[in-house]
């Protein structure tokens, strides 16, 4: 099986220099761009499988890329950036971004995310059959054979992180899910900044698909422990 294509945008020799090393001795196939214009050309040229994203290029704010693409593209999107603050994750994500990554990392963790959204990719329509296809409560609906989530009969978009996590909810409905099981099936790992990354993930869903967030009633959370989608 072909290795996917990886597009690296990043500016910062060092860190480009890192992450190309890396795909190159795992055999990914990958393209650099060191601008927001050259990255934007090179989707449209090369269609890559997953992009890793720097957000402060010289010429165009990383964001601005991800809503450029976004308007055309479901492409994953991995940011990795040295902006690690909270507001920071969910301007990027609810652009439109699949994953988070923040600057300094490791070499294992980049891998790690990398084969976790391949995978998700992969295996999204995998072991479905028609007879559970269809997940309804109350007013919202998941079509778990083409991946699609509708709230009262109009599709809304999810970005994979987000598909995944309101299907591991639904497919464990009434059940309380601890921080550790939910980030496991999700990243494959269980570390801090990944319950960390849960909690953005979450916000964002929930201001998707919750008409009031203050009082949420298809995700409800239990403080230090995990959450729970409620039958409605």
């Amino acid at each position: 099986m072909n290795k996917p294509l990886i597009l690296v945008v990043e500016d910062d020799n060092a860190i480009k220099n890192l992450i190309t090393t890396t795909l190159e001795a795992h055999s990914y196939k990958y393209r650099v761009s060191q601008t927001g214009n050259a990255a934007i050309l090179e989707v449209i040229s090369n269609k890559p499988d997953v992009i890793f994203l720097d957000l402060g290029l010289p010429d165009i704010d990383g964001i601005e890329i991800i809503n450029k693409i976004r308007s055309w593209s479901n492409v994953p999107i991995i940011v990795i950036s040295a902006r690690s603050e909270d507001k920071d994750k969910i301007e990027a994500l609810d652009a439109g971004a699949d994953d988070y990554l923040t600057k300094p990392f490791s070499v294992d963790e980049l891998l790690a995310r990398l084969r976790v959204t391949l995978r998700r990719l992969n295996n999204i329509k995998l072991n479905v059959d028609d007879e559970n296809s269809i997940f309804k409560n109350g007013d919202l609906k998941i079509d778990y054979m083409s991946g699609c989530v509708y709230l009262h009969e109009e599709e809304i978009h999810l970005t994979p992180i987000e598909y995944k996590l309101i299907c591991i909810l639904s497919k464990n409905i009434g059940k309380v899910l601890t921080h550790k099981f939910i980030t496991k099936e999700i990243w494959g790992s269980s570390l801090e900044s990944d319950v960390s990354s849960l909690r953005v993930y979450m916000a964002i869903l929930r201001k998707k698909i919750e008409s009031d967030t203050s009082n949420p009633k298809y995700i409800q959370t239990h403080v230090g422990v995990g959450y729970r989608m409620m039958k409605i």
